[in-house]
């Protein structure tokens, strides 16, 4: 029997083991989409304790607390900090069988030393240890010993991008870019869309009384995050839609919106495609990467929304996401010869399939796979959903050219998800090479390892 969080944990079979030592284990990190703050990168913040590194803004951590029946005081509310960790601690034996308690402890191995088991029992001595540390690590003493040569934000294209400036002026060893993330441009139907189209004409310094005039303002906002380093964007969709219509037709629907009059389904639709396909067609130009989310169904609990806000833990999986549509947007960026690199992430599980055939049809010669399939998202980020990710990539198209993980987090500590996913991927190579599907060659599966975790991620973005 092995023992919890051994050299070998996940690595099931001698190749495996293998890989992972030799090829895996020390490989740099780029983190294409993060959600990490700049400001506290550019700050070198250090942490008051463990509760606000690990705890604050960590939805996922909210939701099992929840299902435990801890109190939201002790969650979101108003209790201290160490209460907060306390509570975490007590339930973190339930967790078996669930990413959170491997990637807790992983995290509490690299940074901090311990070899032990959080819960209620070991709470008090976790919470000094961790404190002690904290107190002399800073951020960027946090990256460095991640190994992190390069992080990708997620920015707003009315952020003033001052934090990037001061990052970009001082002396990190990890480079941080900025990703132009443009929700809020496409989402119409928002009550605050009038209120961005304005801080949108502010920043850009162009009125925006057309469709015309509010492409002219987003070209000059990219043109200002292309100045700061800018290489990938990002949009978070229900799903890819594709409703198109004319010029005239579009711009009577931006009037209608822009106007405070109420716009149909199918308009929205076809405003959305209209930007969506202006934007593809400015990411193909300037070289940008365009990232895809989707399969996400938002604030399904309209009570804890109403009280706590987004991004507080209550969306799920939606199954609404056509592949026809996405698959005709693709074609209709390809026939105008505007298709940018895409990475496509759905959350629903169901869809890897689909997306693995959807993505062989649209490869060409610009680049290693030009569509990706992005690494395995929010609720499949765990050992069962890698493992299904990879095993469909690699059963319809090219594992070895896949850009691999990154963190998707909001906090500092999540870079042990790397090594979560390393030691997954070497121990699903080193299953076929076991089973006698692929030949126990060093000189081969170096290759595939390390592309995955680090040069397929610094080719496809340009680095």
């Amino acid at each position: 029997m092995k023992h919890f969080l051994d050299d070998d944990f996940l690595l099931d079979n001698d190749v495996a083991k293998r890989l992972y030592q030799n090829f895996a284990k020390d490989m740099p990190i780029i983190d294409y989409h993060c959600h990490l703050n700049p400001k506290e990168i550019a700050d070198n913040t250090t942490f008051d304790n463990i509760t606000s590194v690990w705890l604050d803004g960590d939805h996922y951590k909210w939701r099992v607390m929840r299902a435990c029946g801890i109190e939201e005081k002790y969650i979101t509310g108003d209790a201290d900090d160490q209460e907060k960790f306390f509570k975490w601690a007590q339930i973190m034996p339930k967790l078996i069988g669930n990413p959170l308690f491997h990637w807790s402890h992983l995290e509490l191995k690299k940074y901090f030393g311990f070899q032990g088991v959080l819960n209620a029992d070991t709470a008090e001595e976790v919470w000094e240890l961790c404190n002690d540390k904290l107190s002399r690590l800073s951020v960027s003493d946090i990256l460095s010993m991640s190994h992190v040569k390069v992080i990708c934000t997620t920015d707003d294209p009315v952020d003033s991008l001052i934090d990037h400036q001061k990052i970009k002026e001082g002396c990190f060893e990890t480079k941080v870019l900025p990703s132009w993330r443009p929700d809020r441009l496409l989402s119409m139907e928002k009550e605050d869309f009038i209120d961005f189209i304005h801080q949108l004409s502010k920043v850009s310094g162009i009125e925006i009384d057309s469709l015309d005039t509010l492409k002219k303002a987003v070209l000059k906002r990219m043109d200002f995050f292309e100045s700061m380093g800018c290489k990938i964007s990002d949009h978070g969709l229900s799903y890819v839609m594709y409703e198109p219509a004319s010029a005239q037709t579009v711009e009577d629907i931006f009037l209608k919106a822009l106007n405070g009059k109420p716009v149909s389904e199918k308009e929205l639709l076809q405003y959305k495609t209209e930007c969506l396909k202006f934007m593809a067609a400015e990411y193909h130009k300037r070289g940008w990467i365009m990232q895809l989310h989707y399969g996400v169904q938002r604030n399904v609990n309209a009570a804890a929304f109403e009280k706590l806000g987004a991004d507080t833990g209550f969306d799920c999986i939606g199954n609404h996401a056509p592949v026809s549509s996405l698959a005709c947007f693709l074609n209709e960026l390809t026939t105008l010869n505007i298709l940018p690199k895409t990475i496509l992430y759905s959350l629903n599980p169901m869809d890897n399939t689909a997306i693995d055939t959807v993505i062989g049809c649209f490869q060409d010669s610009v680049s290693l796979g030009k569509i990706q399939h992005g690494a395995a998202w929010w609720f499949n980020d765990n050992e069962t959903g890698i493992k299904e990710h990879l095993t469909s990539l690699a059963n319809q198209g090219v594992l070895g050219n896949f850009i691999g993980m990154l963190t998707d987090s909001r906090s500092f500590l999540s870079y042990t998800r790397h090594d979560y996913f390393r030691r997954i991927l070497c121990n699903f190579l080193g299953e076929l090479v076991s089973r006698g599907e692929y030949p126990n060659d060093d000189a081969l599966l170096k290759n595939i390892v390390q592309d995955i975790c680090y040069w397929n991620a610094k080719n496809f973005l340009g680095l």
